[in-house]
């Protein structure tokens, strides 16, 4: 769900003649140097960050398609990305069906419409709102650029947002392509037919757990064995596992809560970015529950491809024994690289988001990391 960038994220407008012409609210700043920073900063309307929502009072099942909440066709220039959850809940209107939100829109929305754990929609949200987001207007598209968004900016950004390979999305997944193919985050009709023949065959025409494990590893080793530039570590070594549980513990409805996704009902969120008619959320806060017994059905360390069939360790990657090297390595790796030396309200808002950030772990027993001081 951010780590390992060889690219960076943004949703953006073009320099003309080396003066901004227009620049998205949703554009990510991340890449760019001091001068341009100089230039765009100015034209954008200042949003102070607004606290991420705490845990939900109530965190029983309850119908949330519903009449306030119904789904809806896409509209010229709404966007939509890799993660079906996000794309159902603003298609469902949990989220602006324009497809860009703030993050803590986004936190709420995944509560309310999923009851995802407070923590986890915390961490996860921020992560990808750190390096694909605009923190100076906060907001974050959860897709690509619409095509109003006018021709793409200069190297080193490149037109992204959630879509951007490596940061939010990643390889293996289960019902989209990897991006060294062309295309990351629309339905692959070849990849779900793999998912409903493994769910046949191993989960009894359900996917539920034992299915989980078997279609992530052999979606591990399909990149590998296609992929030359397979790339197999934090965060998306952690994502990837998570990624299994998501349908089993935010797709099942919350009066079956068997952890036995109906193969039809996964069509619907995967492909159309909808809820079934009367579905009602899980029955409790859920995070990557069941995560432990996907990651078992078939071990494998972090690494990546050298060429095609050539999967390399990695030891210098977090894996599920390093956990807090993962929020370091994000911190001081990742979001330095993004912002070596930002300023004024820049550096303010990278702050107060690392904050929120840090907040999902904070019991985690990891130290907090200041790279740009305090504000």
């Amino acid at each position: 769900m951010f780590l390992h960038l060889s690219q960076l994220s943004a949703v953006l407008l073009a320099f003309s003649t080396g003066a901004v012409t227009a620049f998205p609210a949703y554009g990510s700043l991340a890449g760019y140097s001091r001068e341009e920073l100089d230039q765009i900063i100015p034209t954008l309307k200042a949003q102070s960050p607004t606290p991420p929502p705490g845990p939900l009072n109530d965190t029983s099942t309850k119908l949330v398609n519903d009449k306030d909440h119904p789904w809806k066709p896409l509209r010229k220039g709404d966007i939509r990305g890799p993660c079906p959850g996000l794309n159902t809940l603003a298609s469902h209107g949990w989220l602006p069906r324009s497809g860009v939100a703030t993050p803590a829109q986004i936190v709420n929305a995944v509560q309310e419409g999923f009851n995802m754990e407070n923590t986890i929609a915390i961490f996860v949200t921020y992560a990808a709102f750190l390096v694909d987001g605009n923190l100076v207007t906060n907001q974050l598209s959860i897709g690509g650029k619409t095509p109003e968004t006018g021709p793409d900016p200069p190297k080193p950004a490149i037109v992204g947002g959630l879509d951007t390979h490596a940061v939010f999305e990643g390889d293996a997944s289960m019902t989209r392509g990897d991006a060294f193919f062309g295309d990351n985050h629309s339905f692959n009709e070849t990849l779900f037919d793999e998912f409903v023949a493994f769910s046949n065959k191993f989960g009894g025409g359900k996917y539920n757990l034992t299915a989980a494990g078997e279609l992530r590893w052999q979606r591990i080793q399909d990149s590998i064995a296609t992929n030359p530039t397979f790339s197999f570590v934090s965060p998306r070594y952690f994502t990837a596992y998570a990624e299994s549980t998501f349908p089993i513990n935010f797709f099942v409805d919350g009066r079956q809560a068997d952890g036995q996704l109906d193969l039809t009902v996964a069509r619907g969120f995967f492909q159309n970015s909808r809820m079934p008619d009367d579905f009602h959320r899980a029955n409790r806060s859920m995070g990557a529950d069941g995560l432990d017994v996907v990651a078992a059905a078939h071990p494998i360390e972090p690494g990546s491809n050298h060429g095609v069939g050539n999967y390399v360790l990695d030891p210098t990657s977090a894996d599920f024994n390093s956990f807090c090297l993962l929020y370091t390595n994000f911190v001081n790796q990742t979001i330095r690289s993004l912002y070596p030396a930002p300023t004024g309200v820049l550096r303010t808002a990278l702050n107060t988001n690392l904050d929120f950030f840090f907040s999902g772990i904070a019991d985690s027993g990891c130290t907090q990391i200041f790279p740009y001081g305090h504000n």
